[in-house]
């Protein structure tokens, strides 16, 4: 399943704004911080992220085709805020959503759609 584009630009309109007061400090969110790959400015979006030891999930509920999906893949990192702890994360890869690589927790979530962002966690 993906999310209607109508839905995206509701949420990027509407939610997003409102996420972004809670979502770097309440788990499964986190914020995604990336720059774009050609205007060069600074983005910060709210996730659902699941996180074990080093290895990181991302559900990508708008598909793997979003810019900032592109974005973090074209720069090979980016930055991740998580209960207000800073990461950097790299070696951004997309997989299916039933891949055995996808954190535990984030599993059965993920299966609701069609891929995950996979990465490894630095502390920043």
């Amino acid at each position: 399943m993906r999310i209607p584009r109508a839905v995206a630009r509701l949420n990027k309109r509407v939610t997003n704004p409102i996420q972004r007061q809670w979502a770097p400090r309440l788990a499964p969110y986190a914020m995604v911080e990336h720059v774009g790959r050609k205007s060069g400015k600074h983005y910060s979006i709210p996730v659902l992220a699941w996180v074990d030891g080093d290895r990181l999930t991302i559900i990508l509920t708008y598909g793997r085709h979003t810019d900032w999906v592109r974005n973090v893949q074209a720069a090979g990192s980016f930055g991740l805020t998580r209960k207000n702890r800073h990461y950097r994360v790299t070696g951004p890869r997309v997989v299916p959503s039933d891949s055995p690589d996808i954190v535990r927790g984030a599993r059965i979530p993920a299966r609701l759609f069609e891929s995950a962002l996979l990465g490894t966690l630095h502390r920043a």
